[in-house]
């Protein structure tokens, strides 16, 4: 069976489909069958064929047309008129919470607008008046400021595209112990992502770290060398390497064999 990744709309989502007999590549738009009814995506990947795929995958309707295409851009036209009449609405009703974001299901038939907020928001009424006006199914979703970063998008300080767009499904929970074990100064600036929490690559290297240092000794321990007993100062995981102290103040860097 033949199967592609899509990532839906404008979002870092993304779903396998069936292709059945269609011709597609990375790069096309096709209409497919979502959570919320016909919508649209983008071949993310190429085709792959697999002998075991689950059956319930849905199939990707068709390639989207010219008329497809041409709809797809007036939502985005549309979704940007929404997002300010939504933040006029929001200021009459003096409600307490960030707008974010703001879309259109494929068939115009539901909004979503997504935004941020400290607390929890009553925001019934300006679900009735933005109904009132469009005409449409409205939706208000609350996300977190991880959320924000990955439906904005953006790089990192390593210089590349921020992991929760291009890639990272759900967020894993990230600890100040993840950057302790991987010998990196608890300076919370340093190691925090454009969303201002701890960088999410923290979560997903730590076993890798974890797994590297599993032979090495820890930091303050007490170590016999060629020169004698010293202390170690500084553990370096991907060297397989610890700096250690010894006697007279000397320092020598012991490198362990790589397994």
């Amino acid at each position: 069976m033949e199967i592609a990744q899509v990532r839906l709309r404008e979002s870092n989502n993304v779903a396998w489909y069936k292709i059945n007999n269609l011709t597609v590549k990375t790069g096309d738009y096709v209409i497919v069958e979502a959570e919320r009814g016909i919508d649209y995506g983008q071949i993310n990947s190429d085709a792959l064929k697999q002998e075991q795929t689950e059956e319930s995958l849905k199939p990707i309707l068709r390639i989207a047309t010219p008329d497809d295409l041409r709809q797809i851009e007036e939502n985005r036209k549309k979704a940007k008129d929404s997002f300010d009449i939504c933040l006029g609405k929001i200021g009459e009703h003096k409600l307490n919470m960030k707008l974010v974001s703001c879309e259109y299901s494929f068939d115009r038939s539901k909004i979503l607008f997504y935004f941020t907020a400290d607390n929890r928001v009553d925001f019934r009424n300006l679900v009735k008046d933005l109904a009132r006006i469009f005409k449409a199914r409205i939706e208000m979703r609350q996300i977190g400021v991880r959320d924000e970063a990955k439906l904005f998008g953006g790089f990192g300080p390593c210089g590349r595209e921020l992991c929760c767009s291009k890639f990272l499904k759900d967020f894993e929970p990230v600890t100040i112990k993840m950057a302790k074990g991987q010998g990196l100064p608890v300076n919370l600036p340093k190691i925090s992502g454009l969303c201002g929490r701890l960088m999410c690559c923290l979560s997903y290297e730590y076993e890798c770290y974890r797994q590297l240092c599993k032979d090495l000794p820890r930091e303050g321990d007490k170590i016999d060398t060629p020169q004698g007993k010293g202390k170690v100062i500084s553990v370096s995981a991907l060297r397989k390497a610890v700096l250690v102290e010894i006697a007279d103040g000397k320092r020598i860097e012991i490198i362990y064999n790589k397994q």
